[in-house]
C-alpha cells in the first residue's frame, strides 16, 4: 500500500521491520505529515499511534521527540505533542533569517569547505535527482534539509550553525511539500527546479566562486518566497517589507 493511500485505520505495523522502531515510526509519521494526513495544530496521541502501529508507546514517544527536533511538531508540557501551526508573520521571520544566515554561511563555506564535504553534497544532490513522485516527498524533504545544513556546517561557525538549525526548523518547508502533495500537477516542475538550483549552488561552491554561490543561494530562497505566497497564502507585501527592513536588496 502506498503511504499516501493509508487511511489511518487499523493496525499498520507490518512495515515497521527494517530499522529501529523509533526511526520507522518517525518516518511513518513524517510521511503522513507531508501527505497532509495530520492538520496543522492537530495533537499526536501517543497511545493512539502505538495502537494503530501495533508497537509499544516507547518508540512512539521517541519518534515524537524526533518530530519536535525536526521542527514539524511542538511539545507542550502536560498536554503532549501537536503539529506545528505557523502564522504568516512567523513564516516571514524564518524566511528573512534564512536569507541573512545562509547568504553569510555560503560565502564563508565556499572559501574553506573540505573536499570530502563537497563530495558529500554531490552525493546528496544525486540522491534527489529523480525524487519527483508523491511517495518520494518525505525523503526529498529530509535530503533537502541535509543539503542546506551541510553547507552551513561547512562554514565552521558553531553559532551560525546553531542559529540556522532554529531557523530551519521554523521554516515551513513541510507545508510546501504538503501543498504539492495535494496538487501533484505542481510536483515535478517544483522539485526539478529545486534540483537545478541546488546544483547551481553546489557547482559554484565546488569552483570556489563565493559571489556566485551567494547569489544562487539568495535566488533559491527568494524563489521559495514565491511558493510561500502562492502555496501558503503568505502576503507578498509582508515578505518584501521585511526584506527592505533588513536591507536585503536583489542580488544578480
Amino acid at each position: 500500500m502506498a503511504e499516501h493511500d493509508y487511511d489511518g485505520e487499523g493496525r499498520d505495523g507490518d512495515f515497521l521491520k527494517r530499522k529501529s522502531l523509533k526511526d520507522e515510526v518517525f518516518e511513518h509519521l513524517h510521511r503522513r505529515i507531508v501527505a497532509g494526513k495530520y492538520a496543522p495544530g492537530e495533537w499526536l496521541r501517543q497511545e493512539e499511534i502505538a495502537n494503530q502501529l501495533g508497537v509499544s508507546q516507547t518508540p512512539v514517544r521517541e519518534a515524537l521527540d524526533l518530530l519536535v527536533s525536526a521542527g514539524l511538531a511542538r511539545r507542550v508540557p502536560y498536554r503532549g505533542v501537536h503539529i506545528i501551526k505557523l502564522t504568516s508573520a512567523e513564516i516571514v521571520d524564518a524566511y528573512v533569517m534564512r536569507l541573512l544566515i545562509e547568504g553569510a554561511a555560503v560565502r564563508v563555506a565556499t572559501n574553506i569547505i573540505a573536499e570530502d564535504q563537497i563530495a558529500e553534497l554531490f552525493d546528496i544532490l544525486e540522491q534527489t535527482r529523480n525524487l519527483v513522485t508523491l511517495d518520494d516527498m518525505s525523503t526529498q524533504r529530509q535530503l533537502n534539509k541535509r543539503f542546506h545544513m551541510l553547507v552551513v556546517k561547512a562554514s565552521r561557525n558553531l553559532l551560525i550553525r546553531q542559529i540556522y538549525e532554529m531557523v530551519s526548523n521554523s521554516f515551513p518547508d513541510w507545508m510546501l511539500y504538503e501543498y504539492m502533495f495535494r496538487h501533484p500537477e505542481l510536483l515535478e516542475t517544483s522539485l526539478t527546479r529545486e534540483y537545478r538550483e541546488h546544483k547551481a549552488i553546489l557547482d559554484a561552491i565546488a569552483a570556489r566562486d563565493a559571489e556566485t554561490a551567494v547569489n544562487n543561494t539568495i535566488q533559491h530562497i527568494r524563489n521559495l518566497s514565491k511558493e510561500l505566497n502562492s502555496f501558503l497564502g503568505v502576503p507578498e507585501e509582508m515578505l518584501r517589507e521585511q526584506e527592505v527592513l533588513f536591507g536585503l536588496v536583489e542580488t544578480h
